[in-house]
Formats: structure tokens, sequence, C-alpha cells
């Protein structure tokens, strides 16, 4: 497989998380919290990279700096859901009680402030709606940036051996 080709694939994988995660909101009713927001950030600029990846089809060092990126948007994405699930874990009541909207707190706050009030969880991000193989979305997420960012740093770092041209 090819560089490109293995960028094309991380990038249809992401549009296939975020496919998922719009029709988990808008079809199964089910509200994303400000960290679910957060997490589906970090997978679009996942696929962002990818996606840039794939259009230059660099060499050499350029794919040590698309691995690089893709590193940091994963480490991003997985620190997020990390947080949630940790939020996710904490016993009932110990977790403070629901919070304004992010799209409020974006409006009212400068955008540091929004980044640690989302961070510290609420109510919101506690409460469990959806479970697969009992594992919660956030844990899901967890998994698939793992993944996904493994193989990005596997199509980008790997040697690809030489174009022949006739």
């Amino acid at each position: 497989m090819s560089g490109r080709t293995a960028n094309l694939v991380g990038f249809f994988c992401c549009a296939a998380a975020l496919g998922f995660a719009y029709y988990s909101q808008y079809v199964m009713h089910l509200e994303p919290c400000p960290l679910c927001i957060f997490q589906r950030v970090g997978v679009f600029f996942i696929g962002v990279v990818f996606l840039a990846a794939a259009a230059q089809d660099p060499v050499a060092w350029g794919r040590r700096v698309y691995a690089a990126a893709l590193a940091i948007a994963t480490c991003a994405t997985i620190g997020v859901a990390l947080r949630h699930l940790w939020v996710q874990s904490q016993p009932p009541g110990s977790v403070a009680a629901c919070g304004a909207t992010l799209d409020f707190m974006l409006k009212v706050f400068p955008l540091r402030d929004v980044l640690v009030k989302v961070l510290a969880g609420s109510g919101e991000c506690a409460k469990i709606d959806w479970r697969l193989l009992g594992l919660s979305m956030p844990a899901w997420v967890l998994v698939f940036a793992a993944v996904v960012g493994g193989f990005g740093l596997w199509a980008n770092l790997r040697r690809q051996p030489p174009v022949l041209q006739f």
C-alpha cells in the first residue's frame, strides 16, 4: 500500500467516525457533551492531517512531519478521551452539576477559560447514554484514536520502496 493510499484510508476512517458521531447525535438522539465535542474536534484534526498527507504525498522528511502532526493530534484526542473516561468513572454526585452549554461558554468566556471548564468535566459529561461491548463512547474514541494514530505513524514512517519509472 502506498503512502498516499494509506493516508486516504486514514482520512476515510476519520470521516466514518465523525459520520457515526453525527448519526448518534441526530438519529439516535444522543446529545454530545462538551468533552464529546472536543473529541470530535480531535478526530477531525487527525483526518485533516491524513488528507493533507495524502494530497501532498511527501517524501523523506515530509512524511516525518506528517507523522509528528498525527502523533500530536492523536495524543490530544486520547488525552481528552481519557479525561472523559475519568469523569465518567467518578461516583455519582462527585462531579459538578451540568454546566453551561459549549456555545454559551465560547460566547462569554475567553478560550483558555472554556478549555479549563470543559476539561474539568460536568454532570452531562459523567452520564453514560450508550455502550457497545461494554465500552462507552469515549472509550471507543480512545480505541479508535490509538488504532488510527498508530496506523498513521506506520503509514508515514515506514520505509517505502522506490518508485520505478520507465
